[in-house]
């Protein structure tokens, strides 16, 4: 595991003498635009190449930009030094209406100086990366510089097919050596009767005679039937009376119904609340893969395809994955594929399944499905006994996920370790204590003996997911995450408010801070 060196936003008092020595200081002509945003996030760069640690070998490029309505911007930069991508080199520019830099975000410490020629060829890279995982290569190994350790290296970037799925390799490109590797796949108007849902509306598209399982309002998002292969592209859902499903799984159409309409409910939460119209925020859907293999245990979101896969359980003990509460969390890690890009390793990757259990929780909370009540319990349809996989309240009631942050927690699994910000986020949200909440009786303990008081699940999201699209960068760990949520609640709701005192509690009471 690798160290990782973090470094918070800059102070407030940087930030005040960023803004007065920012050199734009003429307002965009009418409202601002992403395009005036960019502009001068990189001009801001030139002028202030220490608040980026920007080196004379250093280019960025934007990688997405909000505009708030009061005319400030953040602008999220992909970092290049001598033309290799920077991982973990990302930086988020903070500008005031003007155009004037306020503020940085960055994990990276200082600029790269290290040289750029690999001791081991591409084809090395490929190998050692197919040994170390005992899978086979899948395309070119390209370089990168990976700052995320103390000392940045210069890694090969390799893919490797594997038993268990695709993955990221990163090589070594001096010694040969894994310095890490994540899973590609991140393990969450007809009539629908789903088995989860019950019966539902879908919105669908009339083809000649027949009907598509394809949302034309969310983006043309579908959902294709695997056949049970795991191979191959699947056969897209039709029907002639657009009536899908029985809610018996004897109907291959009743799981696609919970699919398709978790896929609606999440799209319509992100866009109901935060405006944002899609994974991508580009108002293009994403698609659906169930009957996924066979006996197969999982859910998983895919940046490759960019689409969600369910495998309908063994039949024993799991049934199908395809719940209300994981379609929010599987595309919920597109969501921060596209934004912050948290790493699915270490505490950044704990981070990660942590928003996708935050955010798959208020999807359901959104939804209000009489079929499936919401509750603070991540997949708890998804068992046959309706044990739930995580618990929010106090996770370490799985007897594996963290509850408390400490020097350890980077070392679990991070559906584990994201225990950390799964409480953290309950705290915030309802509270420390017991709390009934629609039938299900909650009991949070904190881990310094204080009190939480909840601020509710809307402040709450809005606080994380700002924190995420905002303040969050590749490698944020929970100490950042921390900083970035203070930020988020300072920006919605003042420094002192009771929004931003009880974040500040939340972290404490998880240990993190």
């Amino acid at each position: 595991m690798r160290i990782k060196a973090i470094l918070s936003a800059t102070t407030l008092a940087a930030s005040v003498v960023l803004a007065a020595a920012a050199a734009p200081a003429q307002a965009a002509v009418g409202p601002v635009t992403p395009s005036f945003a960019v502009d001068h996030a990189t001009s801001a760069v030139r002028g202030h190449a220490t608040a980026f640690a920007a080196g004379a070998g250093d280019t960025f490029a934007s990688r997405g930009v909000i505009v708030e309505t009061n005319g400030t911007s953040h602008v999220h930069l992909n970092r290049s030094y001598l033309g290799l991508p920077v991982i973990g080199g990302d930086v988020i520019a903070h500008l005031s209406e003007t155009g004037a830099l306020r503020d940085v975000t960055r994990s990276q410490a200082a600029p790269l100086t290290l040289a750029t020629t690999p001791k081991l060829s591409a084809a090395g890279a490929n190998r050692a990366a197919a040994a170390a995982l005992k899978g086979t290569p899948n395309g070119a190994a390209t370089l990168a510089v990976d700052a995320i350790p103390i000392v940045p290296i210069l890694v090969w970037r390799t893919k490797v097919d594997t038993a268990k799925g695709q993955f990221h390799v990163l090589i070594d490109a001096a010694s040969g050596k894994v310095v890490d590797s994540w899973a590609e796949e991140q393990t969450i108007e007809g009539t629908g009767n789903g088995f989860n849902v019950g019966t539902v509306a879908l919105d669908t598209t009339q083809s000649g005679s027949t009907y598509q399982l394809k949302d034309p309002e969310r983006g043309g998002t579908y959902t294709v039937d695997m056949n049970n292969r795991r191979f191959g592209k699947g056969t897209l859902f039709t029907d002639a009376d657009n009536t899908w499903g029985t809610g018996a799984l004897s109907n291959r159409q009743t799981v696609a119904v919970d699919a398709q309409y978790g896929v609606a409910e999440t799209w319509d939460y992100y866009l109901e609340n935060f405006g944002r119209r899609g994974i991508a925020n580009d108002g293009k859907g994403s698609y659906n893969r169930v009957h996924y293999g066979t006996g197969y245990n999982n859910a998983s979101w895919s940046d490759a395809c960019f689409c969600m896969t369910y495998g309908d359980g063994d039949g024993t003990n799991y049934g199908p994955f395809a719940s209300l509460d994981v379609a929010g969390h599987e595309m919920t890690h597109g969501v921060t594929s596209r934004t912050a890009g948290l790493i699915y390793s270490g505490e950044s990757g704990g981070l990660n399944e942590s928003m996708s259990d935050i955010f798959g929780t208020l999807v359901e909370f959104h939804s209000n499905n009489a079929q499936d009540p919401a509750d603070y319990l991540i997949g708890e349809n998804v068992a046959l006994d309706h044990e739930p996989l995580r618990y929010m309240d106090d996770p370490s009631k799985d007897g594996r996920s963290a509850k408390c942050w400490s020097s350890t927690v980077k070392n679990l699994d991070v559906h584990y370790s994201s225990g950390v910000g799964n409480h953290a986020f309950f705290l915030l949200a309802v509270g420390s204590g017991t709390h009934t909440v629609n039938g299900v009786t909650y009991n949070s303990p904190t881990c310094n003996n204080g009190t939480v008081t909840g601020i509710g699940n809307a402040a709450a999201g809005a606080i994380f997911y700002k924190a995420l699209t905002t303040y969050m960068t590749s490698n944020t760990d929970y100490a950042a995450a921390r900083t970035a949520t203070l930020n988020a609640a300072r920006d919605l709701y003042g420094t002192g408010s009771a929004q931003y005192n009880a974040t500040a509690a939340a972290w404490s009471a998880v240990s993190v801070g």
